[in-house]
């Protein structure tokens, strides 16, 4: 299994697991909390078929890349990505982000600039600020992110279990467009994540991303479910969109925010025509 070395804790060493398959314009899909790279499988044929190169990898202290005692920030998270880029030689790359994936796009662009980035994509993502503050009256109540933090020091797996009902809106969507076997996986793939990284990521969906957006000078695209109960699109995606000069914006009407696994046959055709811009 591949993985690349982003830095050492003690005598060992925090390596990142990836996935690097086909041929062709190459992207990079950066998963969401509490997931992994897996979660991408439902885009990751559609990108194949379009003669991609597919790379998909795990987030420190989630799947299978080291579950280091610290690092979970976004200058953390943007470096490992900058470390995995340079290992895979990448020249010119788009990056695609689900959640908090889109946090990396936006802060890598920020720390590293554009260069050899092609396109930048934002599903269901934090930026441009989530939270709430006195220049950013758009953002959610900090209350909120602290009353996740405290559940999931409580109890992370019932916590787990309460998250991804809203996550991909179960009481709308469950045996239509989501099964309770993907709740059931999704639970077990949140259950094997670090119980530091699960709780250490929270305070960084609050992050302000703002400056970092402003250094996007390259194709972008923001797709965002209009009925987000994780991430609402009106304090994320769709501001989002108005702070990416001439950034295309698709709402996924009555889409949750779990996008890529209930709709893809919107967010899938989107994400081909884009590529090919």
């Amino acid at each position: 299994m591949p993985y690349v070395q982003v830095g050492k804790e003690n005598t060992g060493s925090v390596e990142l697991y990836y996935e690097d398959r086909g041929s062709g314009a190459p992207i990079v899909l950066i998963h969401g909390y509490p997931l992994t790279g897996a979660s991408w499988e439902r885009q990751v044929p559609s990108l194949l078929e379009s003669n991609h190169r597919v790379i998909t990898y795990d987030r420190r202290g989630f799947g299978r890349s080291s579950q280091p005692a610290s690092g979970y920030n976004y200058d953390t998270f943007a470096s490992d990505l900058h470390e995995l880029l340079g290992h895979l030689k990448l020249k010119e790359f788009a990056l695609a982000g689900f959640s908090m994936g889109g946090g990396e796009v936006a802060r890598y662009i920020g720390r590293y600039g554009s260069k050899g980035v092609t396109h930048a994509i934002f599903l269901s993502s934090v930026p441009p600020y989530l939270r709430k503050a006195a220049d950013n009256p758009e953002g959610v109540d900090g209350g909120v992110f602290d009353g996740i933090g405290k559940a999931i020091t409580a109890d992370r797996y019932a916590f787990f279990t309460a998250f991804y009902r809203d996550f991909y809106n179960a009481d709308v969507n469950l045996g239509k467009r989501v099964s309770e076997e993907v709740l059931r996986m999704s639970w077990n793939v949140a259950a094997g994540s670090s119980a530091i990284a699960s709780l250490a990521c929270v305070p960084t969906w609050g992050e302000d991303f703002r400056q970092d957006l402003a250094r996007v000078d390259v194709p972008a695209l923001v797709m965002h479910g209009d009925s987000d109960r994780i991430v609402p699109f009106a304090a994320a995606g769709a501001r989002t969109a108005k702070l990416v000069k001439g950034a295309r914006l698709v709402v996924v009407k009555d889409g949750p925010h779990a996008i890529i696994w209930t709709h893809p046959e919107i967010v899938n055709p989107e994400l081909v025509k884009f590529l090919g811009t």
